[in-house]
């Protein structure tokens, strides 16, 4: 983990200027009550909003963070803000639970190898007064992605989460060697599952080659938009058989394999975001263009 060491590199005036924008009333709570954690070497340590640190007991390096590089982190929490609010459904489809431990949204970063460029983060929620106490209560909400150079994301940013959904099929089948008790029982399910998100990545790879990876609205005709949106429908598709195969995983080990379950659970949680994504942001945004394209000639 380097993403203290990897923060304290940048200088605020190198990073994306942020013209004023507006929130609405979720996401500028949130942006309010954002927590981070940042991980330098084997420690991840958890900010509050206010940067002070919760846990473990902070040393020289993340004092340096907060008391320097204050500007930097101030980016950092209003640069996830917009992109949850533009790129991400997660705090739409999660709000309940958000709104109910008072908008705190705790934001796990993860440095991808590209120096200190390409972030992953892990989105939970958890009850204020409960944190320090009972922190492995916390919810989990989901996964983003951030490049802190580039907002506009290509192919509305979905490339990156079917290569998540690859990868992380790749660590359930290696949780379940460590945390089954008997793993060949459900051999066929780990097949299907597998053979699903291969399908899904292959055939998503093929169709977006095909489409334009930004959109001009302005230059496309209705029948672009029209195939367009079809294309990605189709993608969410292969996401929708993927989550029932999923579902029905979870409701077979939950039962027999409680601690291997919420494993699963996350990934299935990863999938029906990722389809709340497409329906809510990529097809419902297309679909209202087409309609206002043709009821406005």
């Amino acid at each position: 983990m380097n993403e203290v060491e990897e923060l304290l590199k940048l200088d605020v005036d190198a990073l994306l200027k942020l013209k004023p924008v507006l929130f609405d009333d979720l996401h500028q709570k949130v942006l309010k009550n954002l927590y981070l954690e940042l991980g330098s070497g084997p420690v991840l340590y958890l900010l509050s909003s206010s940067y002070t640190v919760i846990n473990p007991s902070p040393n020289e390096v993340i004092n340096e963070l907060i008391t320097k590089r204050a500007d930097v982190l101030n980016f950092i929490k209003e640069y996830i803000c917009r992109n949850l609010s533009v790129y991400s459904v997660l705090l739409d489809v999660n709000s309940y639970f958000v709104e109910q431990n008072n908008s705190l949204l705790l934001a796990r970063l993860r440095e991808r190898d590209s120096g200190g460029r390409h972030y992953e983060i892990k989105f939970y929620t958890h009850s204020p007064l409960e944190l320090v106490k009972n922190y492995k209560d916390k919810i989990y909400i989901g996964r983003d992605f951030i490049d802190l150079f580039q907002f506009k994301r290509k192919y509305f940013g979905i490339k990156e989460f079917i290569i998540s959904l690859k990868d992380q099929n790749e660590v359930l089948l290696e949780k379940a060697e460590q945390k089954m008790r008997r793993p060949v029982k459900y051999k066929s399910f780990f097949q299907e599952i597998s053979e699903y998100v291969n399908e899904l990545h292959t055939e998503s790879a093929d169709i977006l080659q095909s489409l334009p990876p930004y959109l001009d609205i302005d230059k496309l005709s209705g029948n672009d938009l029209i195939d367009i949106n079809a294309q990605y429908r189709s993608i969410n598709h292969y996401l929708i058989e993927l989550r029932d195969e999923v579902a029905e995983f979870e409701n077979l080990v939950f039962k027999n394999e409680g601690t291997y379950a919420r494993y699963i659970t996350k990934y299935k949680k990863d999938i029906a975001n990722l389809i709340s994504y497409f329906n809510i942001k990529i097809n419902g945004y297309l679909s209202d263009k087409i309609y206002h394209l043709k009821t406005s000639r």
